[in-house]
């Protein structure tokens, strides 16, 4: 028990900013388990935006609240998947090689297709959310957050790792899962989904495993594999493909 708390909080640590106890670093021991809890830091970052769109929504007006909400996430995860998002953007859009799309994901550098890109993701994530009836967004939020991890965490389990460099932080959660890890991923994944007490929620793990293998196709096509940034893009797709199913299912069946 003791060591599954620090592989946790040492996912915690590493995904978020989040302050942990002092005896947690970024031991690849521990980190390369952390990804199972992927997740589970989802649920968190999810509940703090829920909060934080609640509070705000008593305050002001809903367009406003719901901004504070992703500007509450952003901040817990330091924009830690926005920024493999733009990486990924950056580097399938200037490269033309592996060896290409790799350097310019290493860049620090924001380029045009990176900006292009978390413009847009950015922008069909406040109009999906505005879309949702105000009711649900809070839950809506949780299981947007943790569910688009799981999702990412097939990533993991599907593709190899594929950068050959040890100067990677993200490489041990990274590089490797196994299918017991992916099952845990799974359970805190999806466990938000029951809160909806409707089968037709379950419908969204469709498009959005759909989003990840449409990615993946890429990322198996023009590098052989994934790297962070690979999963970081998976997860923010596939989190605004869960707002976009939600309002779909909203307007069509439920």
């Amino acid at each position: 028990m003791k060591k599954e708390i620090h592989i946790f909080f040492t996912a915690l640590m590493f995904f978020t900013r989040i302050p942990c106890p002092k005896w947690v670093n970024h031991d690849p021991k521990y980190l390369r388990l952390s990804s199972k809890y992927f997740p589970l830091v989802g649920i968190i970052i999810g509940g703090i935006g829920a909060t934080v769109f609640y509070v705000t929504s008593l305050l002001f007006s809903l367009e406003i609240a719901v901004l504070l909400s992703m500007v509450a996430t952003i901040y817990t995860t330091g924009a830690f998947h926005e920024d493999g998002l733009a990486d990924v953007c950056d580097g399938f859009g200037g490269g033309w090689s592996k060896d290409k799309i790799l350097l310019i994901m290493k860049d620090s550098r924001l380029g045009t297709y990176g900006t292009a890109g978390l413009v847009f993701i950015l922008s069909l994530k406040f109009a999906a959310l505005r879309e949702t009836e105000v009711y649900y967004i809070p839950l809506v939020l949780v299981s947007g957050h943790s569910l688009s991890r799981f999702i990412a965490t097939t990533l993991i389990f599907t593709h190899p790792y594929v950068r050959d460099t040890d100067d990677s932080k993200a490489k041990p959660a990274a590089k490797s899962m196994s299918i017991q890890m992916l099952m845990i991923s799974g359970v805190f994944g999806i466990a938000p989904l029951l809160l909806f007490k409707n089968p037709w929620i379950f419908l969204t793990l469709i498009p959005m495993y759909l989003s990840k293998m449409f990615l993946g196709v890429k990322f198996k096509k023009w590098i052989g594999g994934q790297t962070g940034d690979c999963a970081g893009a998976v997860q923010q797709l596939s989190e605004v493909v869960f707002y976009l199913t939600i309002i779909a299912l909203w307007k069509y069946i439920w």
